[in-house]
């Protein structure tokens, strides 16, 4: 089963939305706020170094979604 990870942050919508539908579908995945958590922020910068929009849907460590249904969040 492949590792899934959820990079977003607290007031983005489609961070939520995006949650919300792993959780209706069962996936297991770790979530974490790129804001709050600066590890977590370095970590999604190694994975997509261009990326400034969440939310990022990475699986056993590849990048395999930006964004919900088209749109995202800009960080900064």
């Amino acid at each position: 089963m492949p590792k899934t990870e959820l990079f977003g942050t607290s007031w983005c919508e489609f961070t939520s939305e995006m949650r919300d539908w792993l959780e209706l579908r069962g996936v297991d995945f770790v979530e974490y706020d790129v804001e709050r958590d600066p590890d977590a922020r370095r970590r999604l910068a190694t994975l997509a170094p261009q990326e400034r929009t969440v939310p990022v849907l990475v699986e056993d460590d590849k990048v395999v979604q930006v964004g919900w249904r088209g749109r995202g969040c800009s960080v900064a």
